[in-house]
């Protein structure tokens, strides 16, 4: 009998077994004449794997079926084009009403993947694409791994507010070094195919054509699972878990402090207290799971995560772009280009200057590095991105997107020309931060075809995409370029022309009063150090340095000339540095001395204690009151899409559910009183914004 597969991409094709086949919900069971069964997952109605209550019931009937009649070998694969699984079904976490029932239902879970564990066949799991979160506890219940190239395996519960719940965190130890298993797990980084194969994650990596072949010549092993060794097994010992906690614990009070996060801490406290110990580390991994999800931090992260698929939908439907013309090859550019290159677009780039040009090359080959591309992919993301400085590209692209400096005649200039040699279909885009689009798009015969895409700096790192509507924009134009941010792996954020439209206004009063903190003698350090202990991933000084203090007072000049009310002057020092050429990390120098892409502050300054009790507040609430200036002005859409768009673009910290979320945690009249005291000790820049009224 011919086996059954499933198309990926193109000529590629998943193997997944054959011989006649058993349904089991969300399972599907094939036996072949080797002795060979293939446990399929194909959840139903939806393009990814994950492990819900619901999969993992139908699990448990597989196993039965399975240990009713038990083959020689069991390979467990996933029939979904994009990878294995993606882990636990987030939805599920949000119906937990109290410890008790997460635990109740977390112990149902285990119960299954016990039983697979435990199965008397050798079993393997075939991983192509992801197997994250609790696809890769699913995995890792299997006594053997086969990769295929180009997969990876992470656990980001940590991102939700959690650790792994599903045996992760006894499973991955006993499997690899524990340290190494730790880091993954405190991270929520993942390990790409040669990471994993480094680690022993995996056993073997091969191409899908070659995975029918691997699988059958580990017919007749026996099982077996313990592989680490005599380095492992020191590591579980207890005086030496208890010195790396103290050493992790160091290390990740760094980078994610307890009072904030409390999921990574304990997770090191599960490790240190009952590491090596399988029994009672599964039932600490329980308890601590469900306490965890209890948290507010878990609670507002789990909120972003549906903020994030709220903006995914956003991009739904077909852009009919794939060929894009950038114009303009300075920092922003070349990110831009480049990225399109990697997602798989045709990409021309140009610019008067050809050293510009070879630099986006450079640049894009190392973006393309940093994305795990393979050497292959990364030959043909460059053959896709094509040096063009004469613009022969332009009357062949679908999109052309404008990426000159900000100046407003220049870019008006641009687009001029832009439009006399664009095809009559193309798309056309500004990528400006601050300058409103009425103005640019006023020069254009078509302006329906015209609209913004707001990238940030640096793109392959920060997710949100502006899509900027102006007046006389088609709704065609909208959603094609909605549905563009989509295929090139970003999240798009539909927003109105405004000064500074969303994220700029939001975020610049937050950059500008730092400043002025500056002038006042607080030293900058000291100021980071508040924002950051409020939960953002640098301070506004830092954030300034690397958006460029040019930019910084280019976008603040331009919001006090377009804006009805006042804002923060304009610190003396910033201006000055930009006139002598101190523009941040770009120059070497700004706010800090850069060095290797780094701010040199002192570690010798105090904590902050002496500093005025109302820094944090004069840094933050500015922020709350101008993201309530755009719910008022309709900048974008409802309150949930601007905490979104704050988090993905700036990292409001995250465990905070974005500004408007926390402004209501907080309590909007105590917001409102903080606001209206500050504007009395410092000036009119704080009066509370009208729209505050109206605020849910």
């Amino acid at each position: 009998m011919s086996k059954p597969v499933l198309s990926v991409i193109g000529e590629t094709k998943l193997e997944l077994g054959s011989g006649e086949e058993q349904a089991f919900g969300n399972w599907r069971l094939r036996r072949d004449t080797g002795g060979i069964a293939w446990a399929i997952l194909d959840c139903e109605n939806a393009s990814t794997n994950t492990l819900s209550e619901a999969v993992l019931t139908d699990l448990s009937k597989l196993l039965d079926a399975l240990e009713s009649q038990m083959p020689e070998l069991l390979v467990l694969r996933s029939a979904k084009p994009g990878g294995f699984a993606a882990g636990a079904d987030i939805s599920e976490f949000r119906e937990a009403g109290d410890e008790e029932a997460a635990a109740k239902r977390l112990r149902a879970g285990h119960e299954v993947i016990d039983r697979l564990e435990g199965l008397p066949c050798p079993t393997i799991a075939v991983v192509h694409g992801y197997a994250l979160g609790g696809g890769f506890e699913l995995a890792l219940a299997c006594d053997q791994r086969i990769a295929v190239d180009g997969a990876w395996f992470g656990f980001p519960e940590v991102k939700l507010g959690l650790h792994p719940g599903l045996g992760g965190t006894f499973r991955l130890s006993e499997l690899i070094d524990p340290t190494e298993a730790m880091t993954l797990m405190l991270t929520g980084k993942s390990a790409h195919t040669k990471k994993a194969k480094a680690l022993g994650i995996i056993d073997e990596v091969t191409k899908e054509r070659h995975v029918d072949a691997a699988v059958r010549a580990r017919l007749g092993q026996k099982k077996s699972r313990d592989r680490r060794g005599v380095k492992a097994a020191i590591l579980d010992m207890g005086p030496a878990r208890k010195l790396a906690a103290k050493r992790m614990r160091t290390q990740t009070e760094e980078q994610a402090p307890q009072r904030h996060y409390p999921a990574p801490h304990a997770l090191i406290e599960l490790r240190e207290i009952h590491g090596g110990d399988r029994d009672a580390m599964q039932k600490a991994e329980i308890s601590s799971f469900a306490k965890l999800l209890m948290t507010d931090t878990a609670r507002n992260l789990i909120r972003v995560f549906f903020l994030r698929e709220a903006l995914k939908k956003k991009a739904s439907g077909e852009s009919g772009i794939d060929r894009v013309h950038v114009v303009g090859a300075g920092t922003m550019g070349a990110e831009i280009a480049a990225w399109c290159a990697i997602k798989g677009l045709r990409v021309t780039l140009s610019d008067l200057k050809l050293e510009a040009l070879a630099k986006a090359v450079k640049n894009a080959a190392r973006m393309a590095r940093d994305a795990h591309l393979s050497d292959i992919e990364i030959r043909d993301a460059l053959d896709r991105l094509m040096p063009d400085p004469k613009q022969f590209g332009l009357a062949d692209a679908d999109l052309i997107i404008e990426a000159a400096p900000e100046t407003l005649d220049l870019k008006r200039d641009l687009l001029a020309s832009i439009e006399e040699r664009a095809r009559n279909d193309a798309i056309i885009a500004t990528n400006t931060s601050s300058l409103e689009l009425d103005g640019l798009a006023s020069v254009l015969k078509t302006p329906g075809r015209f609209a913004g895409l707001h990238f940030f700096n640096p793109v392959s790192k920060l997710e949100l995409v502006e899509v900027v509507s102006q007046p006389s924009a088609s709704k065609e134009t909208l959603s094609r370029l909605n549905a563009f941010v989509g295929a090139i792996d970003r999240l798009p954020a539909p927003v109105k022309s405004y000064p500074g439209f969303l994220v700029n206004r939001v975020l610049t009063p937050y950059l500008l009063e730092a400043g002025l903190m500056v002038d006042e003698g607080i030293e900058p350090v000291e100021i980071d150090r508040v924002a950051e202990r409020f939960g953002m991933p640098m301070g506004p000084l830092e954030v300034a340095d690397r958006v460029g203090l040019d930019v910084c007072l280019h976008v603040a000049d331009t919001l006090r000339d377009n804006l009805d009310k006042p804002i923060s002057e304009v610190p003396v020092w910033m201006r000055k540095r930009v006139e002598s050429g101190r523009l941040g990390r770009k120059s070497g120098k700004g706010v800090y001395v850069w060095k290797d892409g780094k701010p040199e502050k002192d570690k010798a300054k105090d904590d902050g204690k002496q500093l005025p009790d109302d820094v944090e507040d004069r840094l933050i609430l500015p922020m709350l009151n101008a993201a309530v200036e755009c719910l008022r002005e309709a900048v974008i859409s409802d309150a949930e899409m601007l905490d979104a768009a704050m988090i993905f673009a700036t990292g409001f910290a995250p465990f905070r559910g974005g500004p408007v979320h926390y402004a209501r945690q907080r309590g909007k009249d105590d917001v409102v009183k903080t606001l209206e005291q500050l504007a009395a000790r410092h000036g009119p820049r704080f009066t509370p914004d009208a729209g505050w009224a109206d605020l849910a």
